[in-house]
């Protein structure tokens, strides 16, 4: 798995970070990609204070949430309460289940505006616009807590099988999205989707979703870089040499953040409706 810096170990000004970046994105975690840059000394806090002002300002996260409600996911086929039963799902189960999966559709789009600023910066580019000051916005409501993510190492042999088959590799290491180690909490539903997510990842219909939504987060990238303040003196920028490791581990997030949209809608909506 990729390394990160988890939650919980997290001290001083990286854990304010993560305090910002859970009440700015509602959610009540702190994604892989923030965890791993915050691994790297210096860059979740450099990265932080230049992109800080594009999310307390919320333009960040409206308009990439804007982008990606846009775009047509298609469908799965629905799944009954007997054949989650038989997958040791309960009702509440399922509840949890399509929080999980709202988490994701929410954090995504976020994080690919984040990246995508941030890959901007790696080239280069500096911006110099004159900001959001006086912008006042507030983030919807906070999702519930939601299930911790499974380590690996904790799961048996199939079940480990399982999740590695949905995830990728980043530099020959084996990277896994939070979405399905999460889901691994239920190793009979994750073992389904073992099955039958794989032939989705570079079906046809998932590519177009995924071009569709890339290009509208693009565009939205380039249109917030403009208006974004001048990044601060401190703290200092990273060295450039671990530019290159940096922008893989943004080529990875780029392909799995918008599946990330694709199929956490895909799976909520396969879900039987909630009674009441």
């Amino acid at each position: 798995m990729l390394a990160e810096l988890p939650e919980g170990e997290a001290r001083g000004a990286i854990a304010d970070i993560y305090g910002e970046i859970r009440r700015l994105w509602a959610v009540p975690y702190v994604s892989s990609l923030q965890r791993h840059l915050a691994s790297r000394p210096g860059w979740l806090e450099w990265a932080w204070a230049a992109l800080a002002p594009a999310f307390t300002s919320g333009r960040g996260q409206t308009v990439g949430w804007r982008v990606a409600a846009a775009v047509d996911v298609g469908t799965l086929p629905k799944l009954s309460q007997a054949s989650l039963h038989d997958m040791g799902v309960d009702a509440a189960d399922a509840r949890r289940i399509g929080e999980v999966c709202a988490g994701f559709v929410r954090v995504a789009p976020v994080n690919l505006m984040f990246a995508g600023l941030l890959r901007r910066l790696l080239a280069g580019d500096r911006p110099a616009g004159a900001g959001w000051a006086g912008a006042v916005w507030a983030p919807p409501e906070m999702l519930p807590a939601l299930p911790g993510m499974v380590d690996p190492a904790a799961l048996d042999d199939d079940a480990r099988a399982a999740l590695f088959r949905l995830g990728t590799g980043v530099d020959g290491v084996p990277f896994v999205p939070g979405l399905y180690r999460m889901l691994a909490h239920w190793p009979a539903y994750l073992a389904y989707l073992a099955e039958c997510l794989p032939p989705l990842f570079d079906a046809a219909a998932t590519d177009a979703a995924r071009a569709t939504l890339l290009t509208g987060i693009d565009d939205a990238v380039a249109a917030l870089f403009v208006d974004l303040p001048a990044i601060p003196d401190t703290p200092t920028a990273p060295a450039t040499a671990e530019h290159a490791a940096v922008l893989a581990t943004l080529d990875t997030y780029r392909r799995t953040s918008p599946e990330m949209v694709v199929f956490g809608r895909l799976l909520a909506e396969a879900l039987p409706r909630a009674k009441g």
